[in-house]
């Protein structure tokens, strides 16, 4: 009976080794994020490939792929990951370069896919799969008027009450900056430019403390995405900045009465990486072109309010509205990248963080401590 059993485990052992030979790994962030490009991409590129890709969370980072290598046991093909760790990874040699027009397909009217892109990629290990957005919201119901600018946000005497912001100096001091009326140019060049000198900084930094130390205004510090809707519908602040998912998520999916503002937001985005000599790199290279192609990426936004990667993933949202998974939704109006909302925005800089991070962080801390 023993011999039995012990060559039964082994068989079973055996047979999950061969079939999961046969999937496809993606490590993402877990969540409603994660159930979008499942049910969005994932699921249809399986089927139509004959592949069966599993979807497993990470809190991310490249520590754990880094263990992996080094144990001589990867076991995840394509990672979810923020453009610096596309950097690294890629010259640390741990994910595959693409030449992005041979690997990756063309827009369906013959569009290479390189210029097909919202914008260029941080790396050559890097493919774009969403933008989100630092923007903010107000509660319809606390708010006497319709603020509709970045400067709005900072002005109290108008619309006075508390804001909530985030917790630390990223996007803070770039949103500061847009709200004391500076010249953004494309993409937020310019107020990168500001923020390199001593001034810049130290303007954005008073912009902020001046909000917070104002008696018609005042600052919540939020630290987790679910923060600022609440904090919105508690009625706690009559306006908070955060990410357009979750403002969305509580104004369509549970009624909440607040509406956003997209001017001066700020995009952020998400990028997949193959990891080179991952368990079934064949047919992940082939399941990552296919899940980042025009059709696929648009089907995400089925599920969750963030812009595809791909311009031309908006024109099949906007052929096919309501796109929304509920059938009364119209999502280009909540796509952080729709032409509407991009009048007036920067695209974070991740190289400008990862430089300069450390002290401004310090001195954010510092300002922070002193209201």
């Amino acid at each position: 009976m023993k011999k039995l059993s012990k060559l039964l485990l082994a068989l079973s052992f055996a047979l999950s080794i061969t079939s999961s030979a046969f999937a496809v790994t993606v490590a993402s962030w877990g969540g409603a994020y994660t159930e979008s490009q499942k049910l969005g991409y994932g699921d249809p590129t399986a089927q139509a490939l004959g592949v069966d890709i599993n979807w497993v969370d990470y809190s991310g980072g490249l520590s754990e792929i880094k263990a992996q290598k080094e144990a001589g046991a990867i076991t995840w093909d394509i990672i979810d990951v923020f453009a610096f760790d596309t950097i690294n990874g890629c010259d640390e040699g741990i994910f595959v370069e693409f030449d992005f027009d041979k690997d990756f397909p063309a827009a369906p009217d013959g569009t290479p896919a390189s210029e097909d892109f919202f914008a260029p990629m941080p790396s050559k290990c890097a493919v774009g799969n969403i933008l989100y957005s630092w923007n903010y919201a107000y509660n319809v119901n606390n708010v006497d008027g319709t603020p509709s600018t970045i400067k709005d946000f900072f002005n109290t005497k108008k619309f006075p009450g508390k804001r909530a912001i985030y917790k630390s100096a990223l996007t803070n001091l770039e949103i500061a900056l847009a709200g004391d009326g500076v010249y953004m140019g494309k993409g937020g060049s310019e107020i990168y430019k500001l923020l390199e000198t001593e001034a810049g900084v130290n303007r954005a930094m008073n912009k902020i403390k001046e909000l917070c130390t104002d008696p018609n205004g005042g600052c919540v510090f939020w630290s987790a995405g679910a923060q600022p809707p609440e904090l919105l519908v508690s009625g706690e602040v009559v306006m908070a900045t955060g990410w357009n998912g979750r403002f969305f998520n509580a104004e369509i999916g549970e009624g909440a009465p607040i509406k956003q503002v997209w001017d001066g937001q700020g995009l952020d985005y998400e990028y997949f990486a193959l990891v080179k000599g991952g368990p079934d790199e064949a047919n992940a290279k082939k399941a990552l072109a296919m899940m980042t192609n025009t059709e696929m990426l648009a089907g995400s936004a089925k599920y969750i309010a963030y812009a595809p990667y791909r311009l031309s993933s908006l024109e099949i949202i906007k052929a096919n509205e309501p796109w929304y998974k509920d059938g009364k939704t119209e999502m280009m109006p909540q796509m952080p990248t729709a032409p509407s909302n991009t009048k007036k925005y920067f695209l974070v800089d991740p190289f400008f963080w990862a430089d300069n991070g450390t002290e401004l962080g310090e001195k954010w801390e510092a300002m922070k401590a002193g209201l």
